[in-house]
């Protein structure tokens, strides 16, 4: 009854600070993660432990279903190129970056120990940038890569954390059976995606003119979609994206205006929830993280943090830039088939760039680090990982989340200043 209290504590606080956040024009997901920093510090509030696996059943259906759902699947086509290459590329050049950095700069950390770290923060959180950035007037070409790249890049991080992790517990990396995985773990969420999105239409098709019936239907086929594939060891996170991408489509031929408005009503008060409450846990995470750290070292910790953030962001925009040359090459000599609008301009490639925020997935799967190896021996640096993951999310949210609006409200600026000059 206590930690229902506070559930209930929580959301209405989230709900309040939002209200508040809209007034004072500063995004919400820093305001709701500086307020989870606040409240952690309460003495007489009871420990509320994250569980991994609730995170990842609770949340990412419901959030890759949403995402996969609205983006426009003509311009996720377009940008298939782009999209491949941060959610998949990027997110390997990520990890081992950041293995490097941590190997030479941490005390006492091994190779396996420097890879899980990597895989754990390789991933960006497209909620948070797309959060931030709403109501800014970004373009849809870089709303689509942004919300295309979150749709992938968690399966990638995944599988590179779980090779991560058995390394450290003593199984032997062998690089063309970790590439099959990857591939039977893809191609396996793709198969289950499309069966339970060829199931999910045949039965609205059928029931389509009971509204309740339908829209509770839409609700409850990502969880049981994810749940699904996870169980035969395939991608859970691939099969609801294929399932939000195939209904979309059947929706728009199908679903009245009526039942599509109903329906986008309800999903919008349930993301808005669920974001508050991802921001609202993350800050609540730190106050309890800092504690498994001695006092002596936790500077030293935020230090090594904020480095590893630089890092992954340096990474990010060396390979975002790459991607607008690799393109404009491709484009002028048509070796690819590469359309015009596929191409990138500086402003959108700043603007994704500096997008590249970590968030509840990185949190939730440096939480569910085992705490023993195979022999029974504690897991080693597991609190220090924990901890410079937990610092790394908060220093890319609240650093870069205050600054992404400025970013690209001044980028719009410039391209408006630019385009009347043209005119004239």
């Amino acid at each position: 009854m206590e930690n229902y209290s506070v559930v209930l504590f929580i959301l209405a606080l989230m709900i309040g600070l939002s209200a508040i956040a809209d007034k004072i024009k500063l995004p919400y997901p820093i305001l709701l993660i500086v307020a989870g920093i606040a409240i952690g510090f309460i003495p007489t509030l009871p420990e509320i432990e994250l569980d991994p696996e609730i995170i990842f059943l609770l949340f990412l259906p419901p959030l890759l279903y949403d995402a996969a759902f609205n983006i426009h699947f003509s311009e996720f086509k377009t940008h298939l190129n782009t999209i491949s290459t941060l959610a998949i590329s990027l997110v390997f050049l990520t990890a081992s970056g950041i293995a490097v950095v941590a190997y030479y700069l941490i005390p006492d950390m091994t190779w396996s120990l420097a890879f899980v770290l990597g895989a754990i923060l390789s991933a960006t959180d497209a909620v948070a940038a797309i959060s931030i950035t709403k109501g800014l007037g970004l373009s849809s070409k870089t709303n689509t890569i942004l919300e295309g790249e979150s749709l992938v890049n968690d399966a990638s991080a995944l599988v590179a954390y779980r090779f991560a992790v058995a390394s450290v517990t003593g199984a032997t990396f062998v690089f063309w059976k970790a590439s099959l995985e990857f591939f039977i773990l893809m191609a396996g969420g793709l198969l289950v995606g499309f069966v339970m999105g060829k199931l999910l239409a045949f039965i609205l098709k059928r029931v389509h003119q009971n509204m309740l019936v339908t829209i509770s239907f839409m609700l409850l086929m990502p969880f049981v979609t994810y749940l699904i594939a996870e169980e035969l060891h395939v991608s859970g996170v691939i099969a609801v994206v294929i399932l939000g991408l195939g209904i979309s489509r059947f929706s728009n031929k199908v679903f009245p205006q009526d039942l599509k408005q109903q329906s986008k009503n309800i999903w919008d008060i349930i993301i808005f929830l669920l974001n508050g409450l991802i921001f609202i846990l993350i800050g609540l995470q730190f106050p309890y993280v800092i504690k498994s750290i001695e006092k002596s070292q936790i500077w030293i910790y935020i230090g090594y943090a904020f480095v590893i953030t630089i890092i992954t962001l340096l990474l990010r925009m060396a390979r975002v830039f790459m991607q607008q040359r690799h393109l404009s090459k491709a484009f002028l000599y048509k070796k690819r088939r590469i359309t015009e609008q596929a191409l990138l301009d500086f402003s959108t490639s700043l603007i994704i760039s500096w997008s590249g925020m970590r968030g509840i997935v990185s949190l939730a799967i440096a939480i569910g680090l085992p705490l023993t190896l195979q022999d029974g021996s504690p897991f080693p640096l597991r609190n220090p990982i924990i901890f410079i993951s937990v610092g790394v999310v908060l220093f890319t949210l609240i650093g870069q989340g205050l600054t992404l609006p400025w970013l690209v409200k001044w980028v719009l600026r410039k391209d408006s200043t630019k385009a009347e000059k043209t005119i004239s």
